[in-house]
């Protein structure tokens, strides 16, 4: 039994969808929707390739049709009759529902797509527990057998994820200090308290803004590069080989891209740290007039230590979930560009939104703590 496939070529016909892999109730997954999807722009001008279709039941032409509506159906080879009066038997009902969206109101479509929309949130937030006690699973094998771990991957991963990506992290958070101290000295001068501006950049650099636009930018960065990478592979078909050959693909492709920003993300927002700081210090230095030695000495006796543990005790949550959407759209993605280039910008969006959704929760925890 296959899935359920499709591919789109666009030649000087214009496109073709041409349909392999059995379209039954059991293997249609989400290739029915993307497919519908993929010929929203293209209705009416698409056709349709019936030649590497296997099996196919009363869903699956459902699917078929409700895709190309109001195009005709496809005619199907003369030695598989079975198509045809699929097609045929099927292809009322949705005439029907198309009579009867036609007398529904707007209120209804409205509490229609707000319904499909709730339920796309639940199924999505479904997967995305179920991905992560996969995950949860594949580290324990790892941790209960070292030898499963291919430290060549995660030092390669390491590398392009973490060091590659320092330059921009350390550019990105020296800009982050010079504004906070640029908007502090600003403010506080005319209150005649310049002096809190050190305050107020150790506090925001250490606390949040470090650790917030260094998960960001590996959120951009790292996020869509797993994305891309494993489902490149599985476009491929390199992750159905692995299988094949008996490699576990959390214990090939997940496992090492999260022990690698765990390990990597701490230094990456340390580093970011720094230099948010030596930024708000370049800024006091030449708008307030104030020494490095003066800054240096008030932030360590005005700036408690809680503030940067607090900022790193952040750190490992974010970058589990940075890696966990890189890996886990990249896993589902489908046997075409289209679906690629969608769970690429999935991926980083459900990063940063989980990035500031988490901080925020975060924030109230410590304040609760009042610390």
């Amino acid at each position: 039994m296959n899935s359920a496939a499709y591919q789109i070529q666009i030649d000087r016909t214009g496109p073709t969808v041409m349909l392999s892999g059995d379209w039954t109730s059991l293997t249609l997954g989400k290739e029915a929707i993307g497919l519908q999807s993929a010929l929203l722009d293209t209705r009416g001008n698409a056709r349709i390739e019936l030649k590497d279709l296997g099996r196919l039941d009363t869903a699956g032409a459902y699917a078929i049709l409700r895709a190309i509506h109001p195009s005709p159906a496809p005619t199907a080879a003369p030695d598989r009759p079975d198509i045809t009066r699929l097609f045929d038997l099927v292809r009322p009902t949705i005439e029907k529902e198309e009579a009867e969206a036609e007398g529904r109101g707007w209120l209804y479509r409205t509490f229609d797509e707000m319904g499909r929309g709730l339920y796309a949130f639940a199924d999505e937030a479904w997967r995305a527990a179920a991905f992560v006690g996969q995950v949860v699973a594949a580290l324990g094998r790892t941790i209960r057998h070292p030898s499963r771990l291919r430290g060549i991957s995660v030092a390669r991963i390491m590398e392009t994820a973490g060091v590659d990506a320092l330059p921009i992290i350390l550019v990105m958070n020296f800009f982050i200090g010079t504004v906070v101290a640029l908007v502090g000295a600003n403010l506080l001068a005319g209150l005649g308290v310049s002096v809190f501006t050190v305050e107020l950049v150790g506090v925001a650099v250490l606390r949040e803004f470090a650790i917030l636009f260094t998960a960001i930018l590996l959120a951009g960065r790292s996020a869509s590069s797993f994305a891309a990478q494993i489902g490149s592979m599985k476009m491929n078909q390199e992750t159905d080989a692995m299988q094949v050959m008996g490699v576990d693909q959390f214990d090939a492709l997940v496992v090492p891209r999260v022990l690698a920003l765990l390990w990597m993300m701490p230094l990456l927002t340390f580093a970011g740290m720094f230099a948010g700081i030596i930024g708000g210090l370049l800024v006091s230095w030449v708008a307030l007039d104030m020494s490095p030695y003066f800054f240096l000495e008030r932030m360590h006796q005005a700036v408690p230590a809680r503030h940067f543990w607090i900022g790193m005790s952040k750190v490992h949550l974010l970058a589990l979930l940075i890696a966990m959407a890189g890996c886990r759209h990249g896993l589902f993605v489908g046997g075409d560009v289209e679906s690629l280039g969608s769970r690429v910008t999935s991926a980083v969006v459900q990063a940063i939104f989980m990035i500031i959704l988490f901080d925020a929760i975060f924030a109230l925890i410590f304040m609760q703590l009042h610390l």
